[in-house]
């Protein structure tokens, strides 16, 4: 068909335009071209409908709605007598995008900006859009110092005016920092300069903090901190004039040039406070922390605004602006500071909501809240709330705002939004060692029942040494006062040689009630009181117990090797928690001493002393690297006489040392002393009659006093993101340990004994074990799973390796 006048033909994306075409009234509208569109909303696009007087402007118009709509590559509009024929080229669907090539940006980021640009799977492909997405990706390579990358969209037409999207990635390798030069410096050197900088040249392989591949964003960062150097050596008016970045040829090289200035040092000649101080003006002035002639710094001074600040969080001004203003004197370099204090409204607290506490009741937290409903908006009540709930161990984690109140200019809403944590485990533990072979242990702890707070547990372990059932329960707020309650009864029997220990069997079943007492914040105290019936037999009388059972009279029978004790103890026990969180903590530190005696009149008379502590170190601001520090001292000995009789420790009440919880890499209970016997008859010299004659063995007897160290350098778990930071730990450790027996008195050993090679004097505490090795902990739906490898690295005739452990329910 022929058309008799072209009115205008738009030159966008290969079309063209004719001016200058007369009016006409439309009486009908055409659309040529159309597939995916349907005819409908193609009309609706168009500003024009039949029966208008168009005109060129007009045409113009239905050029631009068309392609406003985004789904035409081409548009002509032209008349058939007084028909109007639009023409267009329908932009193809997108059947598909991927991606090639790119490491340093993952697939799910991609995805994600070209979402937000409107490139996806089922939209109409904009070309336009494309050239604007492959500049920001090469943009952002640059950004890192990848000059050679680049980005190319390749774009393949399929049927039915489809078309794949292939986004072709060339990154390259990051340039490479070559030089760094200041120029204008005169007062520090340009060592002393780049010392300070995070980009550097020629890093050493032992130096890992550092980086010699140039980011923009990383220099930004050095800038500042060079800029903060300069206000605390008190050159106020430092300043870097400009910055230059060359490019060597073939990209793979970067010079960096500084132009500073580096301006007068400036002293401080007062300090004045002034403004809305709330009546703490002396408060205030006394955090100043210049004398008149002391060098200017600007930490100082950001010290100073934040210790205001913090004082009228504490009062209730949530939003207050603290600014110091320097009036300068450039005759003499000094500088006087003005501190203009806006303490602005003060804010109450409306209410206290929770957020993500699918489990754990409200009044759990609410409990544990300093910050009260009704009163003024306490910052340091916030945060103690949010360590305490932190410190419960029933979240991952916990987070704390204030939301205005509308329409009120003095009220906020404080809402803690919490992750819950699985707070209940299922005690499984599987070990593995050269000597012990594999053992199991299981049991179920509920630390937060039915989301009470209150703890349960039921625990049963079998193995092969032990047959243990237990239930135990605590209410941590038996009353208002946070007074707890607990109570424990329990039945145990141990086959001690099955354990690496020297032989004996022990039945022993009690209970016990605790009470336990806030102090402040940080400390509380438990006071207990309990019962245990031991029922030994099997009894091997060897060297260290042997004064022990002569003690016990009647209650030891030598002719059955058997002893029957009654024992009522009290215990009281100091805890100071300062960690910043109960589960994988990274700064602070948590303290245990626990002391227990038995009253007098018990058939075994002796105290127990054990001191445990814990302290992390952060190394880093993200407190992904930490360090942690643990320790443990424990003591026991018997008190007063019975008959005559000097009470003795009990021998089943020993420390040792080997195991998951005490010293990885060496089997439970192995290290330490080992049960020395008298035997006449087996010696190999002189001995007999009355003579003595010892021969040691490999058997475990433990001791009396113990000591404990570990070194662990907590690090990021290696090809886990950060949501999985909270949940996965990974550590570097070194272990030392000592047990020995202040009672012990050296013997004699016959040498021609196999068991010689066994025999150190077993009073030495400088005997001690040590090992080496890493761990990792996963907080699992099932519980706490920790897995360690270790090797000893001092190790001693009779102890038993274990390299590999594995349990559930337990973690550092």
């Amino acid at each position: 068909m022929s058309l008799k006048r072209i009115l205008l033909t738009a030159l966008l994306l290969g079309s063209s335009a004719v001016h200058g075409a007369e009016n006409f009234v439309v009486e009908d509208i055409r659309i040529e071209g159309l597939q995916r569109v349907a005819l409908g909303a193609a009309l609706l696009e168009m500003p024009v409908r039949v029966g208008d007087d168009v005109s060129s402007k007009d045409v113009s118009d239905i050029i631009k709605s068309l392609y406003r709509s985004g789904n035409y590559e081409d548009v002509k509009v032209l008349r058939d007598g007084n028909v109007l024929v639009v023409r267009v080229t329908e932009r193809p669907t997108i059947a598909s995008v991927s991606f090639s090539g790119n490491k340093a940006i993952e697939e799910e980021q991609l995805q994600q900006n070209l979402n937000s640009s409107g490139v996806q799977v089922g939209e109409a492909l904009d070309r336009t859009a494309l050239s604007t997405i492959e500049k920001g990706l090469e943009d952002f390579y640059y950004s890192v110092g990848k000059y050679n990358a680049s980005v190319q969209a390749v774009v393949t037409p399929l049927p039915r005016n489809r078309a794949d999207l292939k986004f072709v990635f060339s990154e390259g390798v990051s340039a490479k920092i070559q030089q760094i030069n200041f120029i204008g410096n005169t007062v520090y050197t340009d060592s002393e300069l780049l010392s300070r900088f995070n980009l550097n040249v020629n890093v050493p392989w032992w130096n890992f903090m550092a980086d010699d591949k140039y980011q923009k964003q990383v220099l930004a960062g050095d800038l500042e901190a060079l800029k903060s150097y300069y206000l605390d050596q008190g050159y106020l008016k430092f300043k870097v004039d400009s910055s230059q970045v060359a490019i060597s040829p073939d990209k793979k090289g970067v010079y960096i040039t500084l132009f500073l200035d580096e301006g007068e040092q400036y002293k401080v000649e007062d300090v004045e406070v002034r403004g809305e101080l709330i009546g703490k003006r002396e408060e205030f002035e006394g955090m100043n922390p210049f004398e008149k002639g002391d060098v200017y710094s600007g930490g100082a001074v950001t010290g100073m605004e934040e210790s205001i600040k913090r004082v009228l969080g504490e009062s209730g001004y949530a939003y207050p602006n603290v600014r110091t203003i320097p009036e300068f004197d450039d005759e003499n370099n000094t500088v006087s500071l003005v501190v203009n204090v806006e303490a602005g409204n003060r804010i109450y607290v409306r209410d206290i909501r929770f957020v993500g506490n699918n489990t754990t009741k409200d009044e759990v937290l609410r409990r544990e809240m300093r910050q009260m409903e009704g009163s003024w908006l306490n910052s340091r009540n916030l945060e103690t709330g949010k360590t305490r709930l932190n410190r419960l161990g029933f979240f991952e984690t916990v987070d704390v705002q204030t939301v205005r109140v509308p329409g009120t200019a003095d009220q906020v809403d404080v809402v803690y939004s919490v992750k819950e944590a699985n707070s209940g485990s299922v005690n499984f533990g599987v070990g593995y060692g050269t000597e012990s072979g594999i053992s199991f242990q299981v049991g179920l702890q509920q630390d937060n029942f039915l989301g009470t707070g209150n703890r349960v547990g039921i625990n049963a372990m079998m193995n092969d040494y032990q047959q243990n059932v237990s239930l135990e329960y605590r209410d941590p707020y038996w009353n208002l006062d946070g007074v707890s309650l607990g109570g424990k009864i329990f039945y145990n029997k141990f086959e001690a040689s099955e354990a690496g220990i020297v032989d004996y069997t022990n039945e022993s079943y009690g209970g016990s009630l605790t009470w336990g007492f806030p102090f402040d914040e940080l400390n509380f105290f438990e006071v207990g009181l309990g019962y245990t019936h031991n029922s030994l037999s099997n009894l091997d009388p060897y060297v260290q117990i042997e004064q022990f059972l002569q003690s016990q009279g009647d209650n030891y029978d030598p002719i059955n090797n058997t002893l029957d004790t009654d024992d009522f103890d009290v215990s009281l026990t100091w805890t100071r928690n300062n960690l910043n969180r109960g589960i994988f903590p990274t700064s602070g530190n948590h303290q245990r001493l626990t002391g227990k005696m038995t009253v007098p009149g018990s058939d075994a008379q002796y105290f127990k002393v054990q001191y445990d502590a814990r302290q992390y170190f952060p190394l880093n601001q993200k407190q992904s690297f930490a360090l942690l520090l643990r320790g443990r001292l424990g003591y026991g000995n018997g008190y007063g006489k019975t008959d005559g009789n000097d009470n003795l420790f009990p021998f089943y009440e020993n420390f040792y040392a080997g195991g998951f919880t005490t010293l990885r890499g060496f089997g439970s209970n192995s290290a330490g002393p080992k049960a020395v016997y008298n035997d006449p008859t087996g010696c190999s010299g002189n001995g007999g009659g009355n003579n003595p004659c010892y021969s040691a063995t490999d058997e475990s007897a433990g001791g009396n006093a113990t000591m404990l160290g570990s070194i662990e350098l907590i690090v990021p778990t290696p090809f886990a993101g950060d949501s999985f930071r909270n949940q996965i730990r990974t550590s570097v450790f070194f272990d030392i340990a000592s047990v020995w027996d202040t009672e012990f008195t050296d013997v004699a050993i016959d040498e021609n004994l196999p068991g010689s090679k066994y025999y150190y004097d077993y009073s030495d505490p400088f005997a001690f074990r040590a090992s080496v090795g890493a761990a990792l902990q996963w907080m699992s739906p099932m519980g706490p799973l920790v897995f360690s490898l270790a090797t000893p690295v001092e190790i001693y005739e009779g102890d038993d390796k274990e390299v590999f452990t594995f349990t559930i329910g337990r973690t550092f």
